[in-house]
């Protein structure tokens, strides 16, 4: 009973860290029809940036502050000199360009960090496990996360959906001439945009940081994860990117906790071992392609513009 808790609290924590990816996505995405492949390399340059900069303060918190605005900075940049572009293109031209940014950022990674992986420590303070109930305990970092990714939810629902620059952003994917024409201008505010999916993209990644190893190519096999999320969930909805991402991460993390021990009743131990984690994302993809059968728009469409 203990364990299913755990990794529930698991699932909960990896689904909130892939919907910090996913809502970028489905921004940059859905709002504003543009392909970026290359947000998982800002997921891993995040996690780059605050490996450097906790290294360099010697504090967990700044350095953390540090990558997320240098990753907000780096996304404003890209967007200026690379992508604005392509907003025109066909989606075949922004695929094309932005899997060559891919290719940039780990060459770029390798040249001044070295193809070895780092190592993010975290301070004294936040590996003390916590009591969650009785008999239960959970690491304090995993509990920061869930609470981190849960203000930042309810933070980005409330800016999208219910405030001006919100309506501005839907206004003017639906129609950025006319929004143009009132005065508006919607390459700052795309802009923006962009600067604020790289910004999530970049806190999933300082954030998974100290979990992971931060090496080149981390953000291209959870970028796959983040489309599947976009294609459940609905493309453009924030809230079907929650929803979606903790299906994925509960899904996931229990398929890798407990499919191993039920294959073992008819595999060997390393072939049930090696099976699982394929099987937990055959899973995955099986839901996603029942979900595009039955509900080709999501299953939490955005709200018709």
């Amino acid at each position: 009973m203990y364990l299913v808790v755990e990794q529930l609290l698991n699932g909960l924590q990896f689904g909130l860290l892939l919907f910090l990816l996913a809502a970028g996505l489905t921004l940059v995405f859905g709002i504003m029809d543009f392909v970026n492949l290359a947000h998982g390399s800002l997921y891993m340059m995040g996690a780059y940036f605050a490996a450097t900069f906790v290294a360099w303060t010697g504090s967990f918190v700044l350095g953390a502050l540090m990558a997320l605005g240098a990753t907000l900075l780096l996304g404003i940049v890209l967007e200026y000199v690379a992508l604005r572009h392509l907003y025109g293109r066909d989606h075949l031209d922004q695929v094309l360009a932005t899997f060559g940014l891919i290719l940039f950022f780990n060459d770029a990674v390798r040249l001044i960090w070295g193809p070895a992986g780092l190592a993010l420590p975290l301070p004294a303070w936040l590996t003390v496990p916590v009591q969650i109930i009785p008999g239960v305990y959970y690491p304090a970092y995993r509990l920061m996360i869930i609470v981190v990714a849960l203000a930042v939810a309810a933070m980005l629902y409330l800016v999208v959906m219910r405030t001006r620059i919100g309506m501005l952003i839907r206004a003017g994917a639906s129609n950025r001439e006319m929004i143009g024409a009132l005065g508006i201008n919607i390459k700052l505010l795309f802009t923006l945009v962009f600067g604020l999916g790289a910004a999530l993209a970049g806190l999933a990644g300082l954030m998974q940081a100290p979990i992971l190893t931060v090496q080149i190519g981390m953000g291209e096999n959870i970028l796959i994860l983040a489309f599947v999320i976009i294609v459940i969930g609905g493309i453009g909805s924030i809230r079907g990117a929650f929803m979606a991402a903790i299906f994925v991460g509960i899904i996931d993390t229990m398929g890798r906790a407990f499919l191993p021990d039920l294959l073992r009743k008819v595999l060997s131990g390393a072939a049930a071992s090696t099976a699982a984690p394929a099987l937990s994302s055959m899973l995955i993809y099986l839901l996603m392609a029942i979900i595009l059968v039955l509900r080709p728009e999501g299953l939490f469409p955005a709200a018709k513009r």
